[in-house]
């Protein structure tokens, strides 16, 4: 499928969904490598319909509440795919930007390939809190099982010295509050 990112799609984005997608056979462009920055959602459809693309990614939550957009987008026959831009920035925003396309997009290419008709696609976001993107584990106060209670290890002699002695390693992790 060609597929086109929407100037709101980040850039970083666009070279992963590259990386993985076009070796399944599909096209993704940007609309910053087509010259297209700047142009109005309406002409876009419309260019994007005449360059033959059969999918438009954007974050632009706002395209499906105003009529004229509404009006194109259906006239078009491109499948829309949106997904949430997220509140935060810097690598957290692109992360949970990543993930949640990367992690939907290729589910959703599949689903186009089969519909008879235009689909507006909607991935859901991954959770960027804490507790939902890590589990923190200190083995001091929690270890695993088979968690050595201490480690050894043996020092490497060298040429011509006595055997190695042993020496003991702390396991000490330092507590944050």
């Amino acid at each position: 499928m060609k597929v086109l990112l929407d100037e709101n799609v980040a850039r970083p984005l666009s070279d992963v969904l590259k990386s993985f997608l076009e070796r399944k056979g599909h096209r993704i462009d940007h609309v910053h490598d087509l010259d297209w920055s700047g142009t109005k959602d309406v002409e876009l459809y419309q260019r994007a319909t005449a360059e033959g693309y059969h999918v438009i990614l954007t974050s632009d939550e706002k395209q499906l509440k105003r009529a004229p957009e509404v009006a194109v987008i259906a006239a078009s026959g491109i499948h829309r795919i949106q997904y949430s831009h997220p509140s935060r920035g810097g690598l957290v925003g692109i992360g949970v930007a990543i993930g949640t396309v990367t992690a939907g997009l290729a589910v959703a290419l599949d689903e186009l390939a089969e519909a008879p008709s235009q689909l507006l696609i909607k991935l859901r976001g991954i959770d960027p809190s804490r507790s939902s993107r890590i589990l923190v584990t200190d083995p001091a106060q929690d270890p695993p099982p088979h968690w050595p209670a201490r480690a050894v290890a043996a020092v490497p002699a060298q040429a011509g010295e006595p055997a190695p002695e042993v020496v003991e390693i702390s396991h000490h992790v330092p507590h944050q509050a």
